[in-house]
């Protein structure tokens, strides 16, 4: 029952698609196309046949003035009844033959033009008249169509109206019988391109079923797949260009969504365990006040910890995602750094750092203000972070070719060379061989590699195992503005 059923959805489908509709409009244009070729051909050729028949009915004129000549005063025809072929022509030329004279006096009549009806004594004055030889087209009882030639022939003042027919209706048949012929092997013709049209639809229409399919595939989860381009530059390959742009968008999306799932599983879990293991022990061991106290308090400020791993998570995911619009205008960042250093230069006297900034005038470049300020903010705490006691760190600016340079250095414990490959990573922390309470959440050079992307430019890092590293971040060549213009708001966020 269900077999039955969907046979016909499936031919309804199919005559209601794209390709049927295709193949019938190319069929449906041929077919007026051969029809209107057609007629255009029969009245091409109905007028050729008209004017060859006008040339053969000239010659037969000529032939008749040759052969019927004035003697004594009288027309008579003149010819040698012994030659065959004069005989034959001058027996053709009065088969359809009327001879009067001025006056409609009939001198001689043939039975063939006796059948097509006598003319008029008006009909007759007016071709004297006329002096020029005209062409009419008679019919006779029977219907078939002759092309009468009438003119005058004159001798002495006297004036003889002559007029000569010629049988036209197998010419005329000829047009209507090829085009009969013609239209009948129509219906060929559109068979055959009924399957070209066909095969033409479905080829034309390949790449939509590839999107379709491709379609389907990402239906299912398979994000990877591609159409490849055909080269031909054609709208298909523009569709097939948007298709494939869309899917890079789409798993790119879902990529930093798994991404984000796992990293927010895994950064939650250890702090969710801390959290339930410390109020546990303090439901089964506290006994004062204080103790129960001191239990919440730790608990919060790992709730505090959990909360700034999200906010963070949040903030990159969406500016990875290109929901943070930078708002850029040139600056001079060599006195952004100034100002920036110095917020850090507590932190770095109670650790007992020389915190420096180094720059040989203004550095330009075209950059948001806040996304600045968080970027270097992140370079400057892992600095302090892992230098030691009496060691040096320095932010050094300067513009090369037009692009500015900014390098944070240090000569603190340094990077394994195993680990630099990964330290723009989320969540990536070194390993290191003493714990350390201040461990940050991995998050700070994955924020610093985004702000240098998103400004055009990229970052570096050198460094080496006890002999300190080098972040090299490089802003592209500002545009030639006028750098004293006031300074419009930036986006803002929390920093890292």
């Amino acid at each position: 029952m269900s077999d039955s059923i969907r046979q016909p959805t499936i031919w309804l489908r199919s005559l209601r698609g794209l390709r049927m509709r295709l193949a019938a409009t190319y069929v449906l244009l041929f077919a007026l196309a051969l029809v209107g070729l057609g007629f255009v051909f029969r009245q091409s050729l109905t007028g050729i046949l008209n004017q060859q028949s006008e040339r053969v009915l000239d010659e037969e004129w000529r032939a008749m003035k040759a052969y019927l000549r004035f003697q004594r005063g009288e027309l008579m025809w003149t010819y040698d009844p012994e030659d065959a072929e004069e005989a034959y022509a001058v027996d053709r030329l009065r088969r359809v033959l009327l001879l009067t004279d001025e006056r409609g006096n009939v001198l001689e009549l043939s039975s063939g033009y006796s059948a097509l009806g006598s003319e008029s004594i008006q009909q007759i004055r007016s071709v004297v008249q006329s002096r020029e030889p005209i062409s009419v087209v008679r019919h006779d009882f029977r219907g078939e169509t002759y092309l009468v030639r009438m003119g005058i022939m004159r001798d002495q003042g006297r004036a003889f109206f002559v007029a000569i027919g010629l049988p036209v209706e197998d010419t005329l048949r000829i047009p209507d019988h090829l085009l009969r012929q013609y239209l009948l092997s129509v219906p060929v013709m559109l068979l055959v391109i009924v399957f070209v049209g066909w095969y033409m639809a479905g080829r034309a229409l390949r790449p939509l079923h590839q999107v379709a399919e491709t379609a389907s595939a990402v239906a299912g989860g398979n994000l990877s797949l591609r159409i490849a381009p055909r080269g031909s530059g054609d709208e298909l390959d523009v569709l097939i260009g948007a298709f494939n742009q869309m899917l890079e968008r789409l798993e790119l999306n879902f990529q930093q969504i798994r991404q984000f799932s796992l990293d927010a599983s895994h950064e939650l879990r250890t702090p969710i365990t801390i959290i339930r293991g410390q109020l546990e022990v303090a439901l089964l061991t506290a006994e004062t006040r204080e103790q129960f106290r001191e239990a919440i308090l730790t608990a919060l400020l790992d709730v505090e910890r959990m909360g700034q791993i999200v906010k963070s998570l949040l903030l990159l995911e969406q500016a990875e995602s290109g929901q943070v619009v930078l708002q850029k205008t040139q600056l001079d960042i060599a006195k952004l750094a100034e100002e920036l250093v110095s917020q850090f230069r507590i932190a770095s006297d109670e650790k007992g750092l020389s915190l420096e900034v180094v720059a040989h005038g203004p550095c330009w470049a075209e950059v948001d203000r806040v996304q600045f300020d968080r970027l270097l903010s992140n370079l400057l705490s892992n600095a302090l972070k892992y230098t030691h006691a009496g060691g040096r760190v320095e932010v050094i600016l300067e513009q090369v070719d037009g692009a500015a340079h900014l390098t944070v250095s240090d000569n603190g414990q340094g990077i394994p060379a195993a680990n630099l490959p990964h330290v723009f990573e989320r969540f990536y922390r070194v390993r290191e061989t003493t714990p350390d309470p201040d461990r940050g959440l991995g998050l700070g050079l994955a924020f610093v590699a985004w702000i240098a992307r998103a400004h055009g430019g990229r970052v570096e890092v050198k460094s080496e195992p006890g002999q300190g590293s080098q972040f090299l971040v490089i802003f592209p060549a500002p545009a030639p503005v006028d750098a004293t213009g006031p300074e419009p708001e930036s986006t803002a966020g929390l920093l890292s």
